[in-house]
Protein backbone atom coordinates (compact mmCIF):
# COMPACT_ATOMS: atom_id res chain seq x y z
CA UNK A 1 0.00 0.00 0.00
CA UNK A 2 1.16 3.81 -0.57
CA UNK A 3 0.88 6.29 2.11
CA UNK A 4 -2.02 8.15 2.93
CA UNK A 5 -1.54 11.71 4.28
CA UNK A 6 -4.71 11.56 6.00
CA UNK A 7 -7.31 8.66 7.21
CA UNK A 8 -10.76 10.01 7.08
CA UNK A 9 -13.16 7.25 8.84
CA UNK A 10 -16.48 8.48 8.06
CA UNK A 11 -19.56 5.97 10.27
CA UNK A 12 -22.02 8.72 9.07
CA UNK A 13 -25.18 7.92 6.78
CA UNK A 14 -24.98 9.65 3.20
CA UNK A 15 -27.40 12.50 4.11
CA UNK A 16 -25.65 13.54 7.31
CA UNK A 17 -24.30 16.54 6.98
CA UNK A 18 -20.71 15.72 8.47
CA UNK A 19 -20.85 12.90 6.25
CA UNK A 20 -20.97 15.82 3.22
CA UNK A 21 -18.05 18.08 4.98
CA UNK A 22 -16.10 14.53 4.90
CA UNK A 23 -16.42 14.27 1.75
CA UNK A 24 -15.43 17.87 0.26
CA UNK A 25 -12.45 17.44 2.56
CA UNK A 26 -10.95 14.19 1.08
CA UNK A 27 -8.03 15.05 -1.38
CA UNK A 28 -5.87 12.87 -3.83
CA UNK A 29 -3.20 11.82 -1.02
CA UNK A 30 -6.32 10.51 1.15
CA UNK A 31 -7.45 7.33 2.07
CA UNK A 32 -11.70 6.91 3.27
CA UNK A 33 -12.67 4.95 5.37
CA UNK A 34 -16.49 3.64 5.69
CA UNK A 35 -17.42 1.98 9.02
CA UNK A 36 -20.68 1.64 10.39
CA UNK A 37 -23.41 3.67 9.09
CA UNK A 38 -20.86 4.87 6.15
CA UNK A 39 -20.89 2.39 4.14
CA UNK A 40 -24.05 2.63 3.43
CA UNK A 41 -22.38 5.22 0.70
CA UNK A 42 -21.48 1.88 -1.47
CA UNK A 43 -24.99 1.99 -2.13
CA UNK A 44 -25.68 5.59 -2.98
CA UNK A 45 -22.93 6.33 -5.19
CA UNK A 46 -22.19 9.43 -3.70
CA UNK A 47 -18.39 8.76 -3.47
CA UNK A 48 -15.46 11.34 -3.98
CA UNK A 49 -12.97 10.45 -7.09
CA UNK A 50 -10.47 11.39 -5.13
CA UNK A 51 -8.47 9.67 -2.12
CA UNK A 52 -8.24 5.49 -1.74
CA UNK A 53 -11.42 4.08 -0.55
CA UNK A 54 -11.74 1.06 1.57
CA UNK A 55 -14.76 -0.33 3.33
CA UNK A 56 -15.03 -2.36 6.88
CA UNK A 57 -16.01 -5.61 5.28
CA UNK A 58 -17.84 -6.47 8.76
CA UNK A 59 -19.74 -3.78 8.41
CA UNK A 60 -20.45 -3.78 4.73
CA UNK A 61 -21.63 -7.52 5.15
CA UNK A 62 -24.01 -6.59 7.83
CA UNK A 63 -26.05 -4.40 5.50
CA UNK A 64 -26.07 -6.53 2.66
CA UNK A 65 -23.16 -4.87 0.62
CA UNK A 66 -20.70 -7.34 0.99
CA UNK A 67 -20.01 -7.88 -2.63
CA UNK A 68 -18.06 -4.04 -2.87
CA UNK A 69 -17.78 -2.83 -6.29
CA UNK A 70 -16.01 -0.04 -7.97
CA UNK A 71 -12.98 1.48 -6.46
CA UNK A 72 -13.34 0.47 -2.94
CA UNK A 73 -11.30 -1.97 -1.58
CA UNK A 74 -12.48 -4.49 1.90
CA UNK A 75 -10.71 -4.05 4.94
CA UNK A 76 -10.67 -6.40 8.04
CA UNK A 77 -10.26 -5.07 11.87
CA UNK A 78 -6.68 -5.64 11.13
CA UNK A 79 -6.86 -3.60 7.70
CA UNK A 80 -7.96 -0.71 9.92
CA UNK A 81 -5.24 -0.70 11.98
CA UNK A 82 -3.22 -0.90 9.33
CA UNK A 83 -4.71 1.99 7.57
CA UNK A 84 -4.43 3.81 10.41
CA UNK A 85 -0.52 3.69 11.18
CA UNK A 86 0.00 3.93 7.92
CA UNK A 87 -1.82 7.13 7.62
CA UNK A 88 0.12 10.63 9.37
CA UNK A 89 -2.97 11.47 11.10
CA UNK A 90 -6.04 10.39 11.19
CA UNK A 91 -9.83 12.11 10.95
CA UNK A 92 -13.10 10.28 12.59
CA UNK A 93 -16.23 11.90 10.96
Amino acid sequence: MTAIKTLHILNKSPDHPRAAKCLEMVSEEDGLLLIGSGVLFLAAAKLPDAGKLFALSPDADARGLGHLTGNASAVDFNGMVALSLQAQRVISW
